[in-house]
């Protein structure tokens, strides 16, 4: 049995992970993180200022982290000096706070770190790393939108369809909405939609005279983000200390 603990237990996405690592007869919920203490699908949720002691006392062997940026760090820092490899899919990192992780991480522990652990979403990125080599002359836009509450934009899943094109199609210039009178250049267009409970819709348009051609993918249910992370949580126990991909966890030819 896998042990895991869950950060941001209380939150929407640690209570879907919270049922599903439950629900998995090959892993085991020994324990939750959060602000306040509390209680999930059978066992404690600590506060934060505990989180090293429930780590050390149930010998987690995974940790998982979707919560946000400066918390993650912190929780990164602690796994590593514990042993307990890692699972992060918290987005809206700076450069300096990624830096502090590899620090951690490298030399100590395992880990995953992705914007997004959506088998299909995975599987997107790499139908647009062709798309943008075959499409490199057209004009692209892309399209994102998220529930009301997510903090940044674009979702970190947009930067890395937008890093794909930049490796596929081209380095361009990025327009983060248009104003007033904008012709349009050798640009990517960047739109961000916020509103209600939308799980996560991600488009991308390559345009052309008389032409569209759209990939898209889209969320119902968070549960498709809890689904790759336990694959995530079972591929990364046992490997060598280092950060990992989705593309490592499901084998997929970046090339």
């Amino acid at each position: 049995m896998i042990k895991v603990v869950v950060c941001g237990a209380s939150g929407r996405m640690g209570q879907t992970l919270g049922r599903m690592v439950k629900e998995s007869p090959d892993l085991e919920l020994v324990g939750g993180i959060n602000l306040r203490r509390s209680s999930f699908f059978g066992v404690d949720i600590v506060e934060t200022k505990d989180a090293e002691d429930l780590l050390k006392s149930t010998k987690a062997d995974v940790l998982i982290d979707f919560t946000i940026a400066s918390a993650a760090v912190e929780n990164v820092k602690m796994a590593a000096r514990n042993n307990v490899a890692l699972v992060v899919g918290t987005t809206g990192f700076t450069a300096e706070q990624r830096a502090v992780m590899e620090k951690a991480i490298n030399g100590h522990v395992p880990a995953v770190i992705s914007s997004n652990y959506s088998v299909g979403v995975n599987i997107f990125w790499q139908l647009l790393r062709e798309a943008g080599k075959l499409l490199k002359d057209y004009d692209i836009e892309v399209i994102e939108a998220h529930h009301r509450n997510k903090k940044d934009a674009p979702s970190g899943t947009a930067k890395t369809i937008l890093q794909i094109l930049d490796e596929s199609a081209g380095c361009r210039e990025k327009m983060y909405g248009r104003e007033g009178m904008t012709e349009r250049k050798n640009e990517i267009g960047v739109h961000v939609i916020r509103g209600g409970d939308i799980v996560g819709d991600h488009k991308v348009m390559f345009s052309q005279n008389y032409e569209t051609i759209e990939l898209s993918h889209r969320a119902y249910d968070r549960s498709v983000f809890a689904t790759g992370a336990l694959h995530a949580v079972r591929w990364v126990v046992g490997k060598k200390p280092g950060i990992y991909g989705m593309d490592d966890v499901l084998n997929l030819n970046k090339k």
